[in-house]
């Protein structure tokens, strides 16, 4: 492959060629090359990216992001509602045996006597 200094413009065969054109591949002079979108583009591949419609305006995405939240939201909401519910399915003597059983029984209801006011 030759160097890019060595390399003739596709359009004037004359001048030395400065860029490559990304799209088409070709050599080009600095005549012929345009910064577009932060790359250097030929006059032909310039007109063909111009035409093409824009894949999707930029706005849509904040708001994909803001329902993918409040989903994400009502869904943990969901899990921590249901995880309650079922919580309270149980019978509160299972709550009473089990603290008893980890001795987390209050001192007053273990000893049979209320602590005065």
């Amino acid at each position: 492959m030759a160097s890019l200094t060595h390399t003739k413009c596709f359009n004037h065969d004359q001048r030395e060629a400065v860029a490559r054109c990304p799209s088409c591949r070709r050599h080009f002079c600095r005549e012929c090359v345009t910064e577009h979108e932060h790359r250097l583009l030929c006059a032909g591949c310039l007109k063909a990216a111009l035409a093409e419609p824009a894949e999707r305006p930029a706005r849509i995405v904040p708001f994909r992001a803001f329902f993918q939240f409040v989903a994400a939201l009502t869904v943990l909401w969901l899990v921590f509602f249901a995880a309650g519910q079922t919580l309270l399915l149980l019978p509160s003597s299972f709550h009473d045996a089990f603290n008893g059983a980890l001795g987390n029984a209050a001192p007053a209801a273990r000893d049979g006597v209320e602590d005065a006011p």
